[in-house]
């Protein structure tokens, strides 16, 4: 299966996956590849910070 658009969560990378429970596409940062899940399933009580990782090297759209 192809991903084609931007990631779901951040709506800034590429995406690159698919949630294989919700069918969200998500970019590599908010994607858990253990689980197959997008960050918000893989962490459904929000107690991690999904924009914890990899921010920074994303250019601030304005």
């Amino acid at each position: 299966m192809s991903v084609t658009g931007v990631c779901q969560v951040c709506e800034r990378r590429e995406a690159e996956y698919v949630c294989h429970r919700c069918g969200a596409a998500v970019c590599t940062v908010h994607f858990d590849q253990d689980k197959g899940l997008c960050v918000h399933c893989a962490d459904p009580d929000g107690k991690n910070d999904v924009f914890a990782e990899g921010e920074e090297d994303v250019p601030e759209f304005r």
